[in-house]
């Protein structure tokens, strides 16, 4: 079994027993060691997994962290386990910070709850944990290239000065893309000023600020809409060129009802618009391999799994006015007007919602 099917197993794991794990010790034992285990380190050798591991902090002797696994005979790896239901926050992390800094060896700190793993270093200062992880990796979100930058952690390819070459990287860019994030779901006043600096040439005063700043949000929102649509439209083409056409002597096959209605459905550009929309708003929800658009005659739903028992919403936009079809946590629908696609960003809460009902 490949890497990441082994991690993806796990996450299905966590995803079954989270409900069941009520102390931390419940957590390590179900989802910690396994993890340690598919690193390829042997949790039953003190050679290589120390549990209890003791770090004297100052003063204070005999502290302990949960794990430390050892690479050539010294501390390389820290863990600092919460049970599943503890939502990571920074005072646990300053408890790994201060472990970390007692044993000068160590250049990783991984702060998890079985769910969530968190991976700190010293990218800013020597032998000083920075406040910030420089990856993260959720067993319910796999993707794949996590799994290929967690492949450095492992047994077999762990290697300190390759990690830390690309661990300035992924925590920079990962702050980076969580600024942008934000600036895209609300634009800063900052973002809005530096947007329009080369564009307005008037007086930058704070109503005009104002009035650029829904202007920045909608240009930003198509800016990206337009970029999927155009990798969609040349994914598309590729598949086209690729199709064989059929014999002209071979005669037309009798349609059966159900296709005589995929024969009317036509997917407009602006559902497409809509569907990559609603994706985005999800990027940091969701898988998003995991959400798929079903066309219908009368709407067009989008689905997670490509379930039609997990519906994310409906689009509703053959008649003059459209609709947004949103469903409640009993699975009810409401249909909400909407002018454009744009709109939808209006019911990202609701639609980030239903995604977490989903996953329980």
């Amino acid at each position: 079994m490949d890497f990441i099917d082994q991690i993806r197993e796990l996450g299905e794991r966590a995803l079954d027993l989270k409900g069941a794990l009520e102390t931390e010790e419940a957590t390590k034992n179900a989802l910690v060691m396994p993890f340690i285990r598919l690193l390829g380190y042997d949790v039953f050798d003190p050679r290589e997994v120390v549990p209890e591991y003791t770090a004297d902090i100052g003063t204070k002797k005999g502290e302990k962290v949960d794990y430390a696994i050892f690479k050539d005979g010294s501390p390389a790896i820290l863990f600092e386990c919460k049970a599943s239901d503890v939502e990571l926050s920074g005072s646990h992390a300053s408890q790994l910070y201060r472990y970390f800094s007692a044993v000068q060896e160590v250049r990783f700190g991984v702060l998890t709850n079985g769910i969530m793993y968190r991976f700190f270093s010293d990218i800013e200062a020597e032998n000083l944990m920075d406040d910030k992880p420089f990856f993260e990796l959720n067993l319910l979100e796999i993707r794949e290239s996590l799994v290929e930058e967690l492949k450095k952690f492992t047994k077999a390819n762990f290697d300190i000065d390759n990690i830390l070459n690309t661990a300035s990287e992924l925590k920079y860019t990962r702050e980076i893309k969580g600024i942008l994030a934000a600036e895209y779901e609300s634009p800063t006043e900052s973002f809005v000023r530096f947007c329009i600096g080369d564009i307005y040439s008037g007086l930058k005063t704070q109503s005009v600020v104002e009035q650029f700043a829904d202007i920045t949000r909608r240009a930003f929102h198509q800016f990206v809409n337009d970029q999927i649509n155009e990798r969609l439209k040349s994914a598309l083409a590729g598949e086209d060129a690729d199709e064989v056409a059929p014999p002209l002597s071979e005669p037309d096959p009798v349609r059966s009802d159900d296709e005589e209605e995929d024969a009317r459905i036509v997917t407009t550009e602006e559902e497409w618009e809509a569907f990559f929309a609603v994706k985005s708003i999800l990027y940091d929800t969701i898988d998003l391999s995991r959400i798929a658009m079903r066309d219908r005659i009368s709407y067009c739903g989008i689905l997670l799994d490509d379930n039609n028992r997990k519906p994310i919403c409906r689009l509703h936009f053959n008649g003059s006015q459209k609709y947004l079809g949103i469903f409640d946590a009993n699975k009810k629908e409401v249909r909400e007007p909407i002018n454009s696609v744009n709109d939808i960003y209006q019911y990202s809460d609701q639609l980030k919602s239903i995604c977490h009902v989903y996953e329980g």
